[in-house]
């Protein structure tokens, strides 16, 4: 008895499970990029679900479909920033170089990210803007950063690159200054945001270079 013939597969219409995977993915990213835009220019308590859902063309019951709640919306707003933050210390750590050439690039990295819509997020938002549990977890992504960075501060002054004199207060310090340009920076400006981090950095690294004959 012969084989029955494969039936072609039916061209439908309706999307697959990866598809809307996918589509539902783009739609929380939507949400979280109007967001954070308008969290970073109205501030957080300023700025309503009703005004999100409006700048998105839909209604705030969509909003709940994906967040529960605007701490939420905000706590993920937060997230995406430490998500660019987290990398950039693992990188600057495995560069060749000095230590001081290690603190250079995370610097770097970390202004250029502070410039943008979601670095920005984690640098004006202060924990008790969230619920305690969301504020707990965000003062702890802070203290993860901060460390991060006393870590590479504290290399550059063990292989003599740097002139340090107190690793916490360079690295609040550095952080103070380079945090400021999340309130400044325009992105339509004269320097774009990695022009903008290489001079800061390299003005206030200069400070911390030794001076010939130890001076």
């Amino acid at each position: 008895m012969a084989e029955p013939t494969p039936k072609a597969p039916i061209d439908t219409p309706f999307p697959s499970k990866a598809d809307r995977q996918r589509e539902r993915e783009a739609k929380r990213q939507a949400v979280l990029l109007a967001a954070v835009r308008m969290f970073n220019e109205r501030g957080f308590r300023e700025t309503s679900l009703d005004d999100v859902a409006a700048s998105l063309g839909v209604t705030k019951p969509v909003l709940y479909h994906y967040y529960g709640n605007k701490d939420q919306i905000l706590f993920a707003c937060v997230d995406a920033g430490l998500a660019q933050l987290r990398p950039a210390a693992a990188r600057a750590r495995a560069l060749p170089g000095t230590g001081l050439d290690r603190l250079k690039a995370f610097l770097i990295d970390y202004a250029a990210i502070n410039m943008t819509d979601f670095g920005r997020i984690f640098v004006l938002t202060r924990p008790e803007a969230l619920s305690a549990e969301s504020g707990a977890r965000l003062r702890d992504f802070k203290r993860e950063i901060d460390g991060n960075l006393r870590e590479l501060i504290a290399g550059a002054a063990a292989d003599g690159s740097a002139v340090v004199g107190d690793v916490k207060l360079t690295a609040f310090a550095l952080a103070g200054a380079l945090n400021w340009p999340a309130r400044w920076f325009q992105e339509n400006g004269e320097h774009s945001a990695p022009d903008v981090a290489r001079a800061l950095v390299g003005t206030l690294c200069a400070g911390l270079e030794p001076r010939p004959g130890g001076a």
